[in-house]
C-alpha cells in the first residue's frame, strides 16, 4: 500500500466538521479506503480526577488533548501499522475503556478543533481544510447536540460557551484558518465543496490502486 493521504478538517465547535467527515466516509464506505479519526477521542484520560474536577476542565484548550499519542498513531498508520484508537465518554468526562482498531488505508480524515492549530499535526497533513460557519449557527448546533447527546443541561452549555468556547475559538481556532488550503463555508451543507473533496479523494484512491 502507498503512503496514505492525510486530510485535516478543522473549524469551530459545531461548525460541521463531523458532518463533512461522515459524508466522505459514507461515499467511500464500500471501498473501505477512507478512515475517520476524531480529535475528540484523544481527550486526555481523567480517571484520576473526581467528577467535580473533570467538569472544570477547559475542553476547548489544546492542553486538553493527548497530541503526542495522536501523532504516534498517525505515524504508525503512515508506516502501515494498525492502531488501537481511544474513544471518549462525554457523559463521564473521561476516556472510555473501549478502543477501536484502525487499520492502514488510502486516506485518513482527521477532524477536530485544533487540527490546523497544532504544528505537529499540521506538518503531517497533505490537505488542510477549515470549515467556516457563523458563530450563532455554531452555538445553536452545539446547544442542541450537547443537551441531546451528551447529557448536559442548557445552563451548563451556555455557561461553558461564554466562559471558554467563544474565548478559545477567538484565541486558537479562528487564527488557524490561515493555514488552510481550502475554506468551506457552512460545513456539511456545502454540497459543491463536498463533491470536490470526493473527486479529489477518488483520484487519490485510484492512483494508489494502479
Amino acid at each position: 500500500m502507498s503512503k496514505p493521504i492525510i486530510i485535516g478538517i478543522a473549524g469551530g465547535s459545531a461548525s460541521g466538521k463531523t458532518s463533512i467527515a461522515k459524508r466522505l466516509k459514507n461515499v467511500f464506505e464500500e471501498s473501505q479506503s477512507v478512515v475517520i479519526i476524531r480529535l475528540d477521542d484523544y481527550y486526555k484520560c481523567q480517571d484520576h480526577l473526581p467528577m467535580e474536577e473533570r467538569t472544570k476542565t477547559n475542553y476547548d484548550h489544546p492542553f486538553a488533548f493527548d497530541m503526542d499519542l495522536l501523532v504516534d498513531h498517525l505515524d504508525a498508520l503512515t508506516n502501515g501499522q494498525s492502531i488501537e484508537k481511544p474513544t471518549y465518554d462525554y457523559v463521564n468526562h473521561t476516556r472510555a475503556k473501549e478502543t477501536e482498531t484502525i487499520h492502514p488505508c488510502d486516506v485518513i480524515v482527521l477532524e477536530g478543533l485544533f487540527v490546523l492549530e497544532d504544528e505537529m499535526l499540521r506538518s503531517r497533513l497533505d490537505m488542510k481544510i477549515f470549515v467556516d460557519t457563523d458563530a450563532d449557527i455554531r452555538f445553536i448546533r452545539r446547544l442542541k447536540r450537547d443537551v441531546r447527546d451528551r447529557g448536559r443541561t442548557l445552563e451548563s452549555v451556555v455557561e461553558q460557551y461564554i466562559q471558554t468556547v467563544r474565548v478559545m475559538h477567538n484565541l486558537f481556532i479562528e487564527p488557524s484558518r490561515r493555514h488552510a488550503d481550502i475554506i468551506i463555508p457552512e460545513g456539511g451543507h456545502n454540497v459543491v465543496a463536498i463533491d470536490l473533496l470526493v473527486t479529489k479523494i477518488s483520484s487519490i484512491i485510484d492512483s494508489n490502486v494502479l
